[in-house]
């Protein structure tokens, strides 16, 4: 194993970001943070750090295990990272996912094919009390 690699490199191979490019673009924007300093691309990652990374809505943390630059399956990601996001900011995300599965709110964009069928539903039923 290396003793260091790139930050945007790690964060790939651990599975935060899909690409390397989308790193370096989070990297490059200041929402990954190393002891409350954003950080460079080309920042070595070693064992023992603790990395802040803001993913809207909540900051997650990761504290760095083992280190590796190539891309792992998620079965071997807990072999070199550790999540250490706060209970807090996991609550809240979760309450995001929630209110996001309620679905779009009413009048924003054309229905979807679920709320044509509903509507469609409505207007052949017979049950009419006029």
């Amino acid at each position: 194993m290396d003793e260091s690699v790139r930050i945007d490199k790690y964060l790939w191979a651990i599975r935060v970001f899909k690409t390397r490019s989308l790193a370096a673009e989070a990297i490059k924007k200041g929402r990954v943070l190393i002891d409350g300093l954003p950080v460079k691309t080309s920042r070595m990652v070693k064992e023992g750090i603790t990395i802040d990374v803001k993913i809207p809505p909540i900051t997650r943390s990761f504290k760095v295990l083992a280190v590796s630059g190539k891309r792992m399956g998620a079965k071997l990601v807990p072999d070199f990272m550790q999540e250490v996001t706060s209970e807090e900011q996991l609550e809240t995300l979760e309450l995001t996912r929630l209110a996001n599965a309620m679905g779009r709110r009413k009048g924003l964009g054309r229905p979807t094919k679920k709320d044509r069928r509903d509507l469609d539903k409505i207007q052949e039923s017979d049950d009419w009390d006029f």
